[in-house]
């Protein structure tokens, strides 16, 4: 099995390195691709180096499967190619995910729709794979109405630039600037670009995201997606309409009976989720489930992950292992 890694070099290519090498992913040849500027570069992975190789490289090697995590242009580009070539790509990049030929997938929820001739496979939104993942499980049994969502998410999520710039502004240095204002100290109301309807891109992948991922149009979805000053991964505030009622005994245990799902929910002793414990997981954790009592039907929970492992790498590498292990 020969695996490319496009974006090595990056937080997230990084992150899916550790994580191939954590689930034992039976890897005969490693291809670590990343810009021309990058190629020669050594990388570890698993106590042996490898050279970094450029996209033109990797393409003429034509290896198995090919995890993208170099952004939007360089995967609508580059991905095509690989496809033809018989490589099957697993993109984390927005590009391919709203395209109707192509499969958006959390392995859990979805990944038994994935078949040979599905040769561009799309990543969720970091946010979006948490959320779904939580309410799986609540949507079968009840089916989901109405999604209000609210994000607190980390400064990983955009990237090394933004790192650097908290913490350099909480080492009170000179820095430059991954965002409009400063991060530390402060909450930024603004993740990716403002559209037209007043929401922004980030807000507009949740909500579309979801109805993909369900297969269920139905469902209503709003979303307020917020930067705060963390780094251990993303929190969302859920307030959740289903159709049927439900027992908030039974609500817990389908989420402690579903796969990738961790509840921490003992209010009584201060336990429940948080980016601090999240850090280096690959589950997603789920706390503050409780009624909603001013509507019918209606559940409130929080639910965190570190984006760059469930909400990217980790359900990356994990859709590469459901294609070996079926033989897809």
């Amino acid at each position: 099995m020969r695996i490319a890694v496009v974006g090595a070099t990056g937080l997230v290519g990084g992150e899916m390195l550790k994580v191939l090498a954590e689930f034992n992913i039976p890897i005969t040849e490693l291809y670590p691709v990343a810009s021309a500027r990058s190629a020669g570069k050594k990388i570890a992975y698993k106590d042996k180096e490898y050279t970094v190789v450029t996209l033109e490289d990797a393409l003429a090697l034509a290896p198995e499967i090919a995890i993208f995590s170099a952004g939007g242009g360089t995967s609508l580009e580059w991905a095509p190619k690989f496809a033809a070539v018989g490589t099957t790509v697993i993109d984390n990049s927005s590009a391919w995910r709203m395209d109707p030929t192509k499969k958006l997938v959390v392995p859990e929820i979805n990944a038994k729709e994935l078949t040979k001739e599905d040769k561009i496979i799309a990543n969720p939104n970091c946010s979006t794979i948490q959320m779904v993942l939580a309410l799986a499980p609540l949507h079968q049994a009840y089916k989901i109405k109405r999604i209000v969502v609210s994000t607190y998410q980390s400064v990983t999520g955009t990237g090394k630039a933004a790192v650097d710039q908290l913490m350099n502004e909480r080492e009170g240095k000179e820095t430059e600037m991954a965002y409009p204002y400063k991060i530390d100290l402060n909450v930024l109301p603004h993740i990716d670009v403002f559209q037209e309807n007043g929401y922004t891109k980030e807000e507009m992948k949740m909500i579309n995201e979801t109805k993909k991922i369900f297969g269920d149009n139905s469902i209503e979805v709003t979303a307020t997606t917020v930067r705060i000053p963390v780094m251990g991964g993303h929190a969302e505030s859920l307030n959740v309409e289903f159709e049927k009622d439900f027992d908030e005994a039974e609500v817990r245990t389908l989420l402690e009976n579903m796969e990738g799902v961790i509840v921490e929910d003992d209010v009584q002793n201060n336990i429940y989720p948080m980016p601090l414990n999240a850090h280096n997981k690959n589950e997603v954790f789920v706390g503050r489930i409780r009624r909603d009592y001013s509507q019918a039907n209606t559940l409130n929970m929080w639910v965190v992950a570190d984006n760059l492992r469930k909400g990217a790498a980790t359900n990356a590498v994990q859709i590469a292992k459901y294609l070996i292990e079926n033989e897809l």
